[in-house]
């Protein structure tokens, strides 16, 4: 699969003073497939080692010259390749995570060596075994599940993605255009993103299959939850993962994640799952200027999965020999999945190091009524996300969340083919608001960064 961040690690391999390289991401999002495809796409002799499946390449790292070190390793691998021509691989690097502190002496001693670690959970292998994680010597990526134009792409539907990617704000996308992306949308609405699902997807088409693939990684995931035992027990992570589900779209409610369940625990565990990519929680902002970060109240989250697929695994949406049309499902469903799909596309529009939330969310105090979807940075901007699961619907607080914050910019998603206007209306208030609106549905928000940039002038 043609997969964004391949140029990225493309880059960073051209790079001659680069630094060694840690790919993070939850499982099976990826990760070891890219490595693989950079060597290959690169010319270089993969020199791979995965230390959960032989934990005996671990004590190679333990003493010794980095050269020495590159040497042992091809004489176990049976490779014979010079460092300049090789691309070492460390796999599963979360098993030994004082391997971490020592990749720094391959760029220090063996520079013309490109090193690359993998690992899933790794947060919590360094906090178990007292590590921290390196800092300004090592290079840091986020792997994600398939955006929607990743997807199109699997699809080789390049005439659609060429068409969608030159629309720009003022113009006409054409209606048939818009009903094609729709439907493709929806369909990346019950397949998601996660490689294994998309690869069924695009060579069998079998909905079926797919539901199944998206159930086994769950149960994947939650099998990994026994390696949390002595943090937190594994039956309450579950509870809460499944609660995640149930409160999708709205405040995360610490009270209704299952009886019995305490509020500590509750917390506890949404962190760890946090931690462990499996989620991610969209902080509450108070939007009063840059950094979102800066006034969040950390009482208040929202909770979204890593993937759409994996919430069809706990909602049990269904599927048969097709997968349902979208206007089909419930209401209560669509509404959630609608908050999952954009939540998930726009986590991702602003580059970062991936610790620190990409998605905030504002409600108003106090009781009263008022809530704005999301809330996300794109050119020291804060930018409203109103979402829509269909054609229309009131924008009463966003109305006049614009007024009170004095944005000029918003988005919206909705059903309707993409638009940007004017909005010069009252408030509930009576208090003028007046504001540019981009109007975007689903199929468009992967490029709602260089939308909104456009639409400023």
């Amino acid at each position: 699969m043609d997969r964004l961040v391949s140029d990225e690690l493309d880059a960073w391999l051209a790079d001659p003073s680069r630094r060694p390289l840690v790919v993070r991401g939850a499982r099976q999002v990826g990760k070891t497939w890219l490595i693989r495809e950079l060597a290959r796409r690169n010319s270089r002799e993969l020199i791979e080692v995965n230390f959960e499946r032989d934990p005996s390449y671990a004590r190679v790292f333990e003493g010794g010259a980095p050269l020495d070190v590159f040497r042992e390793l091809c004489l176990s691998t049976g490779k014979d390749v010079e460092p300049e021509r090789a691309l070492l691989f460390i796999d599963e690097i979360q098993a030994f995570p004082a391997v971490l502190a020592r990749l720094r002496w391959f760029s220090e001693e063996l520079p013309e060596l490109p090193v690359v670690a993998a690992g899933s959970l790794l947060e919590f292998a360094l906090t178990a075994q007292g590590f921290s994680m390196p800092v300004g010597r090592i290079t840091y990526r986020y792997v994600e599940p398939l955006s929607f134009d990743e997807y199109l792409r699997g699809h080789a539907q390049t005439q659609l993605l060429e068409r969608l990617a030159a629309w720009s704000p003022g113009e006409q996308l054409g209606p048939l255009v818009h009903s094609q992306a729709t439907d493709w949308y929806e369909r990346y609405a019950m397949v998601g993103g996660m490689p294994a699902v998309v690869s069924v997807d695009i060579e069998h088409a079998d909905p079926q299959r797919c539901r199944r693939i998206q159930t086994d990684l769950m149960a994947t995931y939650r099998d990994d939850f026994a390696k949390y035992v002595g943090r937190m027990e594994p039956h309450l992570l579950d509870l809460v993962l499944v609660s995640v589900a149930a409160q999708l779209g709205g405040k995360f409610v610490y009270a209704r994640a299952s009886e019995g369940v305490k509020h500590q625990q509750a917390k506890q565990s949404l962190q760890l799952l946090a931690k462990a990519r499996l989620i991610t929680l969209a902080p509450h902002s108070m939007a009063e200027g840059i950094p979102l970060a800066g006034a969040t109240d950390e009482r208040k989250r929202k909770a979204l999965f890593l993937d759409v697929g994996l919430a069809h695994a706990i909602l049990r949406t269904p599927a048969g020999r097709a997968f349902p049309r979208f206007a089909d499902l419930a209401p209560h469903v669509r509404g959630k999945l609608a908050e999952q799909l954009a939540g998930q596309q726009l986590r991702v529009l602003v580059p970062g190091s991936g610790d620190e939330p990409a998605l905030h969310y504002w409600q108003r105090g106090g009781g009263r009524p008022g809530e704005i979807d999301y809330l996300v940075e794109i050119e020291q901007r804060i930018i409203p996300v109103e979402l829509k699961a269909g054609a229309s619907g009131s924008m009463k607080s966003l109305h006049q969340f614009m007024h009170d914050k004095q944005l000029e910019i918003a988005v919206r998603t909705d059903t309707n083919p993409p638009s940007v206007m004017e909005v010069d209306v009252k408030t509930t208030q009576g208090q003028r608001s007046r504001y540019r609106l981009l109007s975007l549905p689903g199929y468009l928000l992967w490029r709602a960064r260089d939308l909104v940039q456009s639409t400023r002038g």
